[in-house]
């Protein structure tokens, strides 16, 4: 772990009481769990991973949520909480206190290119922050901006994801990302948006990756394509054919990948 995120945590703690994250997600400290997975909105249930694995609901509250998910063995932490990067920096930051060897976001990304299809499973080659929280974590003054920088991840463990997807028969597609901090808000500014020329738009994955470089562990995205505003593929309103590969990319290709990735 970093200075700074020590540093952030300590002033946490500060102002606050020890053992955060067990109160909000009821995770243990004297476990070291082979993955965290973090996720907006998914829950292990909604992947239908307790198809296959043992699922512990340990902790649920009005809109984030604790789960232990456990097969063969291994101890893969689970919390899910609210969209945005804010809700991402905040609740991973309370995750100093755990133990865990690498962490796994996962959630849902729209494309701004009519090549992604719904039900795509890709992973960022860079994020383009559009949030000022990443200000807030990463500058030492909050008047400074670090808007529109483009975080990238390390690449070695993208490419290695990537490599495990393919022997597990999956087509592991590196994408662009736009993070945004409003979804309601992102369609009148489509076209100033579309100018940085990403190939998806979510907004999370640029603050994902600067937290994983101030835990230093391993990190990767898996994002699965819910709509095409390029094709027309609607969020709200798919064919019967787009919630098929979107079923598909959420209930079988990302559970796997969870799964590939703790064993590792």
């Amino acid at each position: 772990m970093k200075e700074p995120l020590k540093r952030i945590a300590d002033a946490f703690h500060r102002y606050n009481t020890e053992h955060m994250a067990s109160q909000a997600f009821g995770l243990r400290e004297d476990i070291v769990y082979d993955a965290l997975v973090i996720a907006p909105s998914y829950t292990p249930y909604k992947l239908c991973m307790d198809r296959t694995c043992k699922v512990t609901t340990l902790k649920e509250g009005a809109y984030i949520a604790g789960y232990l998910v456990q097969r063969e063995g291994m101890n893969i932490a689970w919390i899910k909480i609210g969209s945005s990067a804010g809700n991402l920096i905040d609740h991973m930051a309370l995750c100093t206190e755990l133990s865990f060897k690498r962490m796994i976001f996962i959630g849902a990304a729209g494309g701004l290119k009519e090549s992604f299809q719904v039900g795509d499973v890709c992973t960022p080659s860079y994020s383009i922050s559009g949030s000022y929280a990443d200000s807030y974590l990463m500058k030492d003054s909050i008047q400074e901006s670090m808007l529109f920088t483009r975080v990238v991840p390390d690449m070695k463990y993208v490419d290695k994801a990537i490599e495990i997807g393919r022997k597990r028969g999956y087509t592991l597609r590196k994408a662009s990302v736009f993070c945004t901090p409003s979804i309601a808000l992102e369609y009148i500014h489509l076209d100033e948006i579309s100018s940085f020329d990403t190939d998806l738009i979510e907004m999370e994955t640029s603050s994902f990756y600067l937290m994983t470089d101030l835990f230093e562990l391993p990190g990767i995205a898996l994002l699965v394509v819910s709509d095409n505003s390029a094709s027309g593929a609607a969020l709200v309103g798919r064919t019967e054919e787009q919630q098929q590969q979107y079923i598909h990319g959420k209930t079988v290709v990302l559970p796997d990948m969870i799964l590939s990735l703790a064993a590792e």
